[in-house]
């Protein structure tokens, strides 16, 4: 799927795919501002806000490093017939950013289209799961202390500037279930310094790093960070687990008095995993990666129009003499071998007006479209979702 996003992270990361990520830090910048402002804006931002019954620790506020209470910025809306949700009040909020303060949104991708998009791009480039999380910092407000993450991320700064430092690990690939607290930070600075709006940076997983807007007065601060969670080898191990259930060896009773058959569990372990190596897991983990949510088909609500595949991953379409298979979360479809032009428009990722896919691939593609709807690997590319796509990707039959 080509994306703005994705070529603009390379170009300014110096990166020709993603083979660069979590391999070294790199910084550059982006020279399209139209990107930028396209992504995410500090009023979309509030408007999200404003319009979803968000609580922590989908939606957090931060001042003077420290959590602010939701108590604060929360109140509840009560209905005519007294159904309470609690909202954002947005006039305290309102208050806190004029004071200077941090506001953050944990998975925009969730609540944004264009947040999803981007996510769904980034996780068909890299082979991994996205999230996104949104900062907004005002004034001179601090941001999080000196911390690490679990994950590779990618930060996007789309408006006002912030100060970052970016230290080395203190422990080599730390993780979130680990056999160490971690708690030390290193002192070996790796980089300081601003980032401005189109900047982009990449930060290894367990580097330390802090970013504040202290000392730098009347201003604002919006960057997105794009968290992408890489396979260790301790997930092939968990997978490995679930495997060995299906051998007898491994589901008896470990016997204390006489001692377990040590070797001959170690016997199978070694089979295991000879038979189920870590490129196995990757391949099963794309394919087997559950459906994400989306507008279900209605026909009741008018035709179907236009599509877009919404699988975490790309689907696989493997050609096999007279008919084709597409494998995606789980699922194995078989069509006819005259399909492949059309599975190729409808599931390349771009969104897809059908009157034009039929045009160019043949009036099976209407068909195949509503197939693929009911099968949760494509979506109805409703104006709401399209939104997302628009000026980021081309139509797949344009």
């Amino acid at each position: 799927m080509e994306h703005r996003l994705i070529n603009a992270i390379e170009t300014a990361l110096g990166w020709s795919g993603a083979e660069g990520l979590g391999k070294g830090f790199a910084r550059g910048s982006v020279d399209d501002y139209e990107l930028v402002s396209r992504l995410m804006t500090p009023n979309r931002l509030l408007d999200i806000a404003m319009r979803r019954s968000l609580n922590r620790p989908q939606l957090r506020c931060f001042q003077s490093g420290e959590e602010v209470h939701p108590a604060i910025y929360y109140t509840d809306s009560v209905s005519p017939r007294g159904q309470s949700i609690p909202m954002v009040n947005m006039r305290s909020l309102g208050r806190l950013l004029r004071e200077g303060a941090t506001l953050i949104l944990d998975q925009a991708n969730v609540f944004d289209p264009t947040m999803e998009v981007a996510c769904r791009a980034l996780q068909w480039w890299s082979h991994e799961r996205v999230q996104v999380n949104a900062y907004l910092t005002t004034n001179d407000a601090a941001g999080f202390p000196l911390h690490w993450d679990d994950h590779d991320v990618v930060i996007v700064q789309l408006a006002g500037e912030k100060q970052w430092e970016v230290r080395t690990t203190s422990r080599v690939a730390p993780m979130y279930r680990d056999a160490d607290v971690n708690d030390t930070p290193s002192d070996e600075i790796v980089w300081a310094g601003l980032l401005k709006t189109g900047d982009v940076m990449h930060i290894l997983r367990g580097h330390w790093h802090q970013a504040t807007r202290t000392g730098s007065g009347s201003g604002k601060s919006l960057h997105v960070t794009f968290g992408i969670t890489k396979r260790t080898g301790a997930s092939w191990l968990a997978w490995l687990a679930d495997w060995c259930r299906e051998r007898e060896i491994f589901r008896h009773d470990l016997d204390r008095r006489n001692g377990p058959d040590s070797e001959a569990l170690a016997e199978a372990v070694t089979t295991l995993a000879g038979e189920r190596s870590p490129a196995d897991f990757l391949s099963v983990y794309e394919q087997e990666t559950t459906l994400p949510r989306h507008v279900p088909y209605l026909d009741i609500l008018g035709p179907l129009d236009g599509v877009v595949c919404t699988t975490h991953f790309p689907p696989r379409i493997l050609e096999n003499g007279g008919t084709v298979d597409v494998l995606a979360a789980g699922k194995k479809l078989t069509f006819t071998a005259k399909a492949l032009p059309a599975l190729r428009v409808l599931l390349s990722g771009r969104p897809v007006l059908l009157e034009r896919a039929v045009a160019i691939a043949g009036a099976e593609s209407a068909e195949l479209a509503e197939i693929l709807v009911e099968e949760e690997l494509c979506a109805v590319l409703t104006p709401e979702l399209s939104s997302g796509y628009t000026g980021l990707v081309t139509s797949a039959a344009s």
